[in-house]
């Protein structure tokens, strides 16, 4: 069965900048998820995920972006995955779901 984007966001819940208890989905962190079928075996597929970070200094960049690519690898019909890490459009608090502004405390 083929990979979908809803599939890469559900399983990126999973992942948490470690000084926020909000997952990467609901921060508004993930810009972009392209799926392509694998070169070698067509049954599976690469995935490439543009994101950013809450801030350009955050110290946990290296750890956000390794879980993203480590839970991705780890589901059922991918071969890889490699994580971008852009800084446009720079990450603002609008781009939090009510979810996670619920979670934070914060005013719509």
């Amino acid at each position: 069965m083929p990979v979908t984007q809803q599939d890469v966001l559900t399983a990126l819940k999973d992942c948490y900048d470690p000084e926020i208890p909000v997952n990467i989905v609901d921060l508004g962190l993930i810009y972009e998820v392209r799926i392509e079928p694998d070169p070698v075996q067509a049954e599976r597929h690469n995935i490439t995920v543009e994101m950013t970070m809450t801030s350009t200094g955050c110290p946990a960049h290296a750890e956000i972006t390794q879980q993203v690519k480590d839970r991705l690898e780890q589901m059922p019909g991918i071969t890889s995955a490699s994580v971008n890490v852009v800084w446009t459009p720079p990450w603002g608090p609008e781009r939090l779901t009510a979810a996670a502004r619920e979670k934070l405390g914060i005013e719509v």
